[in-house]
C-alpha cells in the first residue's frame, strides 16, 4: 500500500485549473505580443501550468523562459510563482533535489513579502517533497503551516486539499482512523462546494486504507467511483493514479489478470507523461504480480526495471542536497530572524534614547517654563514693589505738598494778619504818643518800619511756599514771579522758557517748580552764586531744564553731598516724576543741574 501513497494527490491544486487553461499557442501569442507586462506574465505562468499535468520537460523550459522576463522586470512575486510551478515539474520527473531547491527560493521571495495566498500552496508541495522522503515531521510541519493559512483565508478547498494531504502522513505512521476523519472531512468540503475532481481523490484515499485493511471490495468500490468521475473530466494524470491504485486492490484481491491490465493502463499513461516514480511502483506491483502467478523470470524483469527507475529518482546524492538546502533554508530563517531580533532591539534604543529625550527636553521645558514664571512673578513682585515705593513717595511729597500750603495758609492768614494788625495799632498810637525828643520818634518810625518789614517777609514766604502763581498761570509764568522775588542787586537771575504755554498736570507742575525752587535757594544760599541762568523747553518728548549757577560749586564724587535735603528732594521729586537728573559741578566752578521729565 505504501507504493500507492508515494504518488497520489499530488497535483490537486493545480490540477483544478489546467482544466480551464488556454491553448498553447494562444498563450505563447500573448507572451510575445505587445501588450503590458503583467498581460505577457500571466500568459507564461499559465504557460507552465498548461504543461504540467502534460509535459514536465515542457513545464521547465517554458518557466525558465519566464524568470527571464520576471527578473527584467524586477518582478519577485512572479519569479516565486514559477519557482514553485518549476519546482513542481522536478517533482514529478524525480528531480527531488531540484524540486526542493526551487521550493525554498519561492518560499524565501514570498516569505518576505507576507504573500500568504502564494506561500500556502509552496508549504503543501514542500511538505509532499519530505512526505515522499520520509521525513514525516518536517512533512506535517509544513501542512500545519500551509493549513494555518487557508484557514486564516476562510480557503474551503484549500483546507479540503491539506486535509487530503497530510492524511497520508498519518498512513504512514499507521494512524488509520485519523487518516480516514481527515480523508472524510475533506470530501464532505469538496462536496458542498461541488469539486467532483477533489471528491475522486478522497475517494482513492479512503479506498487506500481499505486495501491496507484488506477490505478489497470496498476499496474497489470507492475507486471506480473516483475513475467515472476522472473519466468524466478527462484528466489523465488522475486516471493514471486510479489505475495503479486500481492494480494494487485487484493484485491485494487476487484478481491478477485484473491488476495486470490496470497497471498496464496506468503505466502507458505516465510514459506519456514522463512520470518515472508512477512506473517504478507500477513495476514493482507488477513484479510482485508475476512473483504470485510464479512467473519468476517475469518478476525478476519487471524488479529490474523498477530498480533502475528507483535508483534514478532516490540516489543517496539527491537525499544529501535537500537536506543541505533545508540546512540552508533553517540557517537563513535564524540569521532573518537574528537580524530581525537585532533590529528590534536597536528600535527599543532609539526609542528609549528618543523617549529619555523628550523627558529631558520636557524637563527642560519645564524648567525654562518655572523660571519664567518666576521671572515673571519676580517682576511682578518688584513692579509692584516700585509701584508701592511711588505711592509711598507720592504720598510723602503730596503730604509735604500739603504742609506747605497748610504753613504758608497760616503764615499768611495768622502771622501775616497779625503783623499787619500790628502795624495798623502802632500807627493809631503814634497820635497819641508824644515823644520827648527826635530819638523817641526815630525809634519808633524804625519800630514801624521793622514791623512793615516782618509783614512782607511773611508774605514772601508764605508766596514761596504756596506759589499762587501756578493757580493762575502756567510753569513758566510762575517760575518768573518767583524770580522776580528774589531778583536783587546781589543775584542776577535769567529764565528763558518755550513751549509752556499749555498747562502741564498740576501734579507735575507743582513739583517743577519745587525743583527750580530748590535749585534755586540752595544756589543762593550754599553756593553763593551771583548769577543763576534758568532754562525751561517744551518738546515732543516732554519737558528739558537747567539751572546753572556760578557758585562756589561741590565735590560731586562726595557722596556724602547727595545726603542733604536739598538734593535728596530734587532727586526724589524727579523719580516720582519718571524723570532723569545729571549734576555737574567741581569746586570753584559752580554747578550745573540738568533734568529731563517725558510727559505722557
Amino acid at each position: 500500500m505504501t507504493k500507492r501513497q508515494t504518488f497520489f494527490l499530488s497535483l490537486l491544486f493545480v490540477a483544478a485549473s489546467a482544466s480551464s487553461q488556454v491553448s498553447a499557442d494562444s498563450l505563447r501569442n500573448i507572451i510575445n505580443s505587445k501588450r503590458p507586462y503583467e498581460e505577457q506574465m500571466d500568459a507564461a505562468i499559465n504557460l507552465v501550468q498548461h504543461f504540467e499535468l502534460k509535459n514536465f520537460d515542457s513545464a521547465i523550459i517554458e518557466g525558465d523562459k519566464a524568470l527571464k522576463i520576471a527578473r527584467r522586470n524586477t518582478d519577485s512575486t512572479a519569479v516565486a510563482e514559477l519557482k514553485r510551478h518549476i519546482g513542481l515539474a522536478n517533482y514529478f520527473k524525480g528531480d527531488y533535489d531540484l524540486a526542493a531547491k526551487n521550493y525554498y527560493e519561492s518560499i524565501s521571495i514570498l516569505e518576505k513579502k507576507n504573500d500568504k495566498q502564494r506561500l500556502a500552496p509552496v508549504y503543501n508541495e514542500l511538505a509532499k517533497l519530505y512526505r515522499k522522503t520520509r521525513d514525516l515531521n518536517r512533512a506535517s510541519s509544513n501542512y500545519n503551516k500551509a493549513e494555518s493559512i487557508y484557514r486564516e483565508l476562510n480557503d474551503t478547498s484549500g483546507i479540503a486539499m491539506i486535509l487530503n494531504e497530510s492524511g497520508v502522513v498519518y498512513e504512514y505512521r499507521e494512524d488509520y482512523n485519523e487518516a480516514v476523519n481527515r480523508y472524510t472531512a475533506s470530501m464532505k468540503l469538496a462536496e458542498a462546494a461541488g469539486d467532483s475532481l477533489s471528491v475522486s481523490y478522497s475517494l482513492s484515499n479512503i479506498a487506500g486504507v481499505y486495501v491496507i485493511e484488506k477490505k478489497y471490495d470496498l476499496a474497489e468500490k470507492n475507486l471506480l467511483r473516483a475513475l467515472a468521475i476522472r473519466q468524466q473530466l478527462k484528466d489523465s494524470f488522475a486516471l493514471a493514479l486510479t489505475y495503479s491504485d486500481l492494480g494494487v486492490a485487484m493484485s491485494g484481491k487476487g484478481d491478477y489478470k485484473k491488476a495486470i491490465e490496470y497497471l498496464t493502463l496506468s503505466n502507458q499513461v505516465a510514459e506519456n507523461l514522463k512520470y518515472p516514480e508512477l512506473q517504478s511502483n507500477n513495476y514493482n506491483e507488477l513484479s510482485e504480480v508475476a512473483r504470485r502467478q510464479g512467473d519468476f523470470q517475469k518478476a525478476l524483469s519487471f524488479y529490474s526495471i523498477r530498480t533502475a527507475l528507483r535508483d534514478s529518482l532516490m540516489g543517496l546524492e539527491k537525499t544529501k542536497q535537500i537536506e543541505e538546502l533545508n540546512a540552508k533554508y533553517e540557517s537563513a530563517k535564524k540569521e532573518q530572524q537574528i537580524a530581525d531580533q537585532k533590529h528590534r532591539i536597536r528600535l527599543q534604543d532609539y526609542l528609549f534614547i528618543g523617549i529619555a529625550g523628550l523627558v529631558l527636553l520636557a524637563g527642560l521645558l519645564i524648567n525654562s517654563q518655572y523660571k519664567r514664571y518666576k521671572l515673571k512673578k519676580e517682576r511682578q513682585l518688584q513692579g509692584l514693589l516700585m509701584k508701592q515705593q511711588e505711592m509711598a513717595a507720592k504720598s510723602v511729597l503730596e503730604a509735604e505738598e500739603n504742609e506747605r500750603q497748610r504753613i504758608a495758609k497760616d503764615l499768611h492768614d495768622g502771622v501775616g494778619q497779625m503783623m499787619s494788625a500790628a502795624k495798623m495799632n502802632l500807627s493809631a498810637i503814634e497820635e497819641d504818643l508824644k515823644f520827648e525828643n527826635k530819638d523817641q520818634k526815630e525809634s519808633f518810625d524804625k519800630i514801624i518800619q521793622l514791623v512793615d518789614d516782618s509783614c512782607r517777609e511773611v508774605r514772601t514766604v508764605s508766596h514761596i511756599m504756596m506759589p499762587n502763581a501756578l493757580l493762575k498761570n502756567n510753569l513758566g509764568a510762575a517760575v518768573r514771579e518767583f524770580v522776580d522775588k528774589l531778583n536783587s542787586k546781589n543775584t542776577q537771575i535769567d529764565v528763558y522758557t518755550e513751549g509752556l504755554e499749555e498747562r502741564l498736570d498740576s501734579h507735575t507742575e507743582t513739583f517743577l517748580y519745587r525743583i527750580i525752587q530748590e535749585c534755586v535757594n540752595n544756589a543762593i544760599k550754599h553756593a553763593n552764586a551771583t548769577s543763576i541762568d534758568i532754562s525751561l523747553i517744551r518738546d515732543k518728548d516732554g519737558i528739558s531744564g537747567t539751572i546753572e549757577d556760578n557758585g562756589k560749586g561741590f565735590d560731586i564724587t562726595d557722596k556724602g553731598k547727595f545726603d542733604g535735603i536739598g538734593l535728596k528732594n530734587i532727586t526724589s521729586r524727579i523719580e516720582y516724576l519718571k524723570g532723569t537728573v545729571e549734576f555737574d559741578a567741581a569746586p570753584g566752578r559752580g554747578t550745573l543741574i540738568a533734568l529731563h521729565v517725558p510727559l505722557t
